[in-house]
């Protein structure tokens, strides 16, 4: 992602060599664009598959060492394929789940969150997200039959739903009054949308001359990593003096991930007798399946946390579902979300 001034890789093996750090390593996922004449003297090159044996070569190594890792987030790799500031790879990688056995393998090689649980009648088995997907093609590292590759070939178009005439959408029977500060919550993985939630409202309330104040707390801002918006709106600007939102002062929770929503920073700020929750209940894997094949979601429990936590009016449905099933992506999931609770009058 862009940041202000000149600071290219390169320049930042020198600027570490400057301060004295001898042992550099610049890993990359195309290690010959960095020649050692255009890098400091000393830096070690590598590819990005190596990156854990680099780890581990520096652990036991004295002193002060660096590694400069290259590689374009994962998320802006999707912004600017879908903008054609990116080359989009023709190559796409699915699932056959009729030979897949579970094994997954696919997800250890891989290390990534787009290869998610699919649950059968013959047990649970590995599906690829292609909504999340950003063709980094690592899980074809493991030796399986179930996965087909497709050169050139593009997603089917799913048919139109036949929605019937449902005509204009009612307005809300009533919105909040904005009398005090209105605190949302809006929680999430990176690289879904959350933080456009956020920003959404802070617009909508510019334009019709409220004030907002949003707070982004997007911790390592990973893809699939956790995501927290603190957003408070108000008539007056002089009503919204911070912008975090203070223990159990939510008065809405937008949740587009369970795990995220029962996260302390999360569920700290609701309150059970004033918090509105809009929770999606579709299932989104965490870092413990990567690691562990039959990893126990607990979705039980977490909803039964959640319900405690929030009002007993909360909704708990799976927004994923009609997101792609209308859109095609689930990446309008975070807007669908968006949209039900403007229905129900609580934005």
């Amino acid at each position: 992602q862009h940041v202000d001034g000149e600071l290219s890789p390169q320049q930042v093996t020198f600027q570490l060599h400057s301060e004295g750090i001898r042992d550099i390593y610049l890993v990359s996922e195309n290690p010959e664009a960095y020649p050692a004449s255009d890098i400091a003297p000393g830096t070690k090159v590598a590819h990005r598959d190596q990156l854990d044996e680099v780890q581990r070569t520096l652990r036991e190594t004295p002193g002060c060492s660096a590694i400069v890792f290259v590689q374009t987030c994962a998320a802006e790799k999707r912004r600017r394929r879908k903008r054609g500031l990116m080359k989009d790879p023709s190559k796409r990688v699915v699932i056959n789940a009729a030979v897949c056995e579970g094994c997954g393998d696919c997800s250890v090689q891989s290390n990534c969150i787009s290869v998610e649980p699919l649950e059968t009648e013959m047990g649970r088995k590995r599906t690829i997200n292609q909504s999340t997907c950003n063709k980094d093609y690592s899980c074809l590292k493991g030796f399986c039959p179930s996965f087909v590759t497709i050169e050139g070939g593009t997603l089917r178009k799913r048919a139109p739903v036949d929605i019937g005439d449902i005509g204009e959408l009612p307005a809300p029977a009533s919105v909040p009054s904005l009398d005090r500060p209105y605190n949302v919550a809006v929680g999430g993985v990176g690289g879904t949308g959350v933080l456009t939630i956020g920003a959404l409202l802070g617009m909508a309330a510019h334009i019709e001359g409220k004030a907002s104040m949003i707070l982004d707390m997007s911790g390592l801002a990973q893809k699939g990593g956790a995501v927290l918006s603190h957003v408070r709106l108000s008539k007056n600007t002089a009503d919204v003096t911070c912008s975090r939102i203070v223990t159990g002062t939510a008065d809405l929770l937008i949740a587009a991930d369970e795990v995220v929503a029962v996260a302390k920073e999360t569920i700290t700020l609701a309150e059970s007798s004033r918090t509105y929750g809009v929770i999606n209940t579709h299932l989104i894997p965490i870092a413990d399946f990567i690691q562990n094949r039959d990893f126990d979601f607990q979705r039980g429990k977490v909803n039964r946390v959640l319900e405690n936590a929030l009002r007993k009016e909360s909704a708990f449905l799976d927004f994923t579902k009609p997101a792609e099933t209308l859109l095609g992506d689930s990446i309008a999931t975070n807007m669908m979300m968006l949209g039900y609770a403007y229905q129900k009058g609580l934005l």
